[in-house]
C-alpha cells in the first residue's frame, strides 16, 4: 500500500498544553506531543497515566478542558479529512451480533474513500486484499470474525484501518492480551506500513516484537510526560534474557529518579 505524505511540513499530529479531565478528575496536565510525518511514536506508561486518553484527545474522542490539537496543520475543530487516518482503539471486538465475514469487516475501512451509495470499486478490493495480506488473514477471508479467536479478531480491527490507506495509524495498545503469533503478524504488517512513510502513534502497555520499529517513546505518569526520547531500557526481572517483552512502565521510584536526571527539554 502507498501512503502519500502531506505536502506541507507541518507535523502530522501536534497537541499543545492538552487538559483532560473526566467527572471533575484531572486525567492529562498541559501535555504538549509533536509527531512528525513518518515517525513511530510509542505512548508507554503505567494503567491509568493517562496514555489513551491522549490519543482520544488527540483524534476528538474526548473534549479538551484546555489547549490545542492540529492533525497534518488543521486545527482539530476544522479537520475533515478522516480518510487519511486510520484508528484502532482499545479492546474492541471485532465480533458482533451480525454474522459479518472477515473480509465484510475488513471493507468497512474503505468507506471514507467512497462516496455515499457508490458501490465498491476495483480500488476499494485491491487494498482490502493488501490489508489481509498484510495481517495474515487472506485464508480466513469469507469466514465469519465470530469463529476467530480474540488475537485474530484484533489483526481484522487492524486490516480494517489498513485498508483505507491512512497516513496516520493510531493504535490503542493492540497487542494487549493477543497471543504471540498475532503480534508477530502485527509487527510484519506494522513494518511494511512504515517502509511506506507511514506515521504511527501506538499506545502500549508493553512494545515485545514492536520495540525495533519505534523510532521514539514519549512516557506518561499520572497525566505527565516524564520522558521523550529513547525507549527506556527494561529493569529488574523485565531485562532477563528469556523475558520477552519490552516493559516501559519503571516503579515509581525509578520514574522520579528519570524526572530528576533528564534535561528540562524532555518533560512534559
Amino acid at each position: 500500500m502507498s501512503h502519500p505524505s502531506a505536502p506541507s511540513s507541518e507535523p502530522a499530529l501536534r497537541v499543545t498544553d492538552a487538559v483532560v479531565g473526566y467527572a471533575g478528575r484531572p486525567v492529562l496536565h498541559r501535555v504538549s506531543l509533536q509527531v512528525a510525518t513518518g515517525e513511530v511514536v510509542a505512548i508507554l506508561g503505567a494503567n491509568g497515566s493517562g496514555k489513551s486518553t491522549l490519543v482520544r484527545a488527540a483524534l476528538g474522542l474526548v473534549p479538551l478542558r484546555s489547549g490545542e490539537v492540529s492533525l497534518f496543520g488543521v486545527a482539530l475543530r476544522r479537520f475533515r479529512d478522516w480518510r487519511r487516518i486510520g484508528y484502532v482503539p482499545q479492546r474492541l471486538s471485532a465480533g458482533s451480533a451480525v454474522p459479518a465475514t472477515v473480509r465484510e469487516v475488513v471493507a468497512q475501512g474503505r468507506l471514507t474513500r467512497r462516496r455515499f451509495g457508490r458501490r465498491p470499486s476495483t480500488a476499494d478490493g485491491r487494498a482490502v486484499v493488501a490489508a489481509l495480506a498484510a495481517i495474515g488473514l487472506a485464508d480466513r477471508a469469507g469466514d465469519p470474525v465470530s469463529t476467530l479467536s480474540g488475537g485474530q479478531q484484533q489483526r481484522v480491527l487492524i486490516a480494517r484501518a489498513l485498508a483505507g490507506e491512512p497516513e496516520l495509524l493510531v493504535l490503542d495498545e493492540p497487542t494487549a492480551g493477543v497471543d504471540a503469533g498475532s503480534q508477530e503478524a502485527f509487527a510484519d504488517a506494522l513494518r511494511q506500513f512504515v517502509a511506506d512513510r507511514g506515521t504511527v502513534v501506538l499506545v502500549a502497555h508493553e512494545l515485545g516484537p514492536l520495540a525495533p520499529l519505534v523510532d521514539r517513546a514519549v512516557v506518561l505518569h499520572h497525566g505527565q510526560i516524564v520522558h521523550n526520547g529513547p525507549v527506556p531500557e527494561p529493569a529488574g526481572h523485565h531485562a532477563h534474557p528469556d523475558h520477552d517483552h519490552v516493559h516501559p512502565h519503571a516503579t515509581l521510584e525509578q520514574q522520579h529518579s528519570w524526572v530528576g536526571s533528564w534535561p528540562d527539554s524532555w518533560g512534559a
